[in-house]
């Protein structure tokens, strides 16, 4: 599948590198404003294909998307130290008014997959600029989240984060939601599996997981500027389930009807994604703390939505 990638900065770029190199597409396209970037970019990703696989990567324009079977986005203006995903979203709501339908207009059947902040509410804006279906405009969400926690959820009990199965709800950003009651290490509830390991999951313990990966941007950001790494590799491996049709569930955002009683919106659950996109939106099982919780989250991003759209 040939993957178009428009927004050629540190997340763009990095996507990109990880699809080469995880063997992710048969050909990578690369869009920007700035020309230069694109082609200084394509070049560089060009040169570590000898050390992963062979997709040739170029720098092009808009039109040169035609084709693609999957296009992300990484459009618009980078996080500031201090500033909340939040806080970006006038400054970047423009430059999908004018992306979103030149994507569109040159790959019509493609996917988009956005990674632009606040990336729910962008994803939102996305499904109302393009104009199409629901199930094609998929929002990093929170994969990256998800993973953040995982890996402190593994290091705290000693175990690959391979083997831990545990999800991040909600907004990417301040309100979302550790899932804490559905987290398990193999098939053994995470609190039961720590307890076998000699480190309880005490409330000391989650309080510190959470405010970690709560805070993991604005340390990431005050140390470099800015966080791609973690979020390319994010994007690369939605890219891999939707190319090789997995229907695996991983914690993206994608509009939805309703969310514990918020309608019209678009945020992180499990979704299983495929070939088409996504195929289903699922609601895990939750306490009555983690529903007031996304409920709260909920709120957030659908006053975000409403102050932008005027709905």
């Amino acid at each position: 599948m040939k993957i178009g990638v428009v927004g050629c900065g540190q997340v763009g770029s990095a996507s990109a590198y990880a699809c080469v190199m995880r063997g992710i597409g048969t050909e990578i396209v690369l869009v920007d404003a700035k020309h230069d970037l694109a082609v200084a970019q394509a070049e560089d990703i060009s040169h570590a294909t000898p050390f992963g696989a062979p997709i040739p990567v170029t720098a092009a324009s808009y039109e040169d998307l035609s084709g693609a079977g999957l296009i992300m986005v990484a459009s618009g203006v980078s996080q500031k130290p201090g500033e909340t995903r939040l806080d970006l979203l006038k400054r970047n709501a423009d430059v999908f008014a004018e992306v979103i339908p030149k994507i569109r207009r040159a790959a019509p059947e493609a996917i988009i997959l956005n990674a632009t902040n606040p990336v729910d509410i962008m994803t939102h804006l996305a499904f109302h600029f393009g104009e199409c279906e629901q199930a094609k405009i998929i929002g990093s969400g929170t994969i990256l989240d998800t993973a953040r926690f995982r890996t402190l959820l593994a290091s705290h009990v000693g175990v690959s984060p391979h083997s831990v199965h545990a999800h991040v709800l909600g907004e990417h950003g301040d309100s979302e939601v550790l899932h804490w009651s559905g987290s398990f290490i193999g098939n053994i509830p995470a609190k039961n599996f720590a307890a076998q390991m000699s480190a309880p999951i005490t409330d000391q313990i989650k309080e510190e997981i959470d405010l970690s990966v709560r805070g993991a941007a604005q340390r990431i950001i005050k140390g470099k500027g800015a966080t791609w790494y973690g979020i390319g590799a994010g994007m690369a491996r939605i890219a891999q389930a939707i190319i090789n049709n997995e229907s695996t569930v991983l914690t993206c955002c994608t509009p939805v009807a309703e969310v514990e009683g918020i309608t019209d919106i678009t945020l992180s659950l499990p979704q299983i994604v495929s070939a088409k996109g996504i195929k289903k939106t699922l609601y895990p099982e939750l306490n009555s703390s983690e529903k007031e919780y996304l409920k709260k989250s909920a709120e957030i991003v659908r006053t975000a939505i409403f102050d932008t759209l005027g709905k």
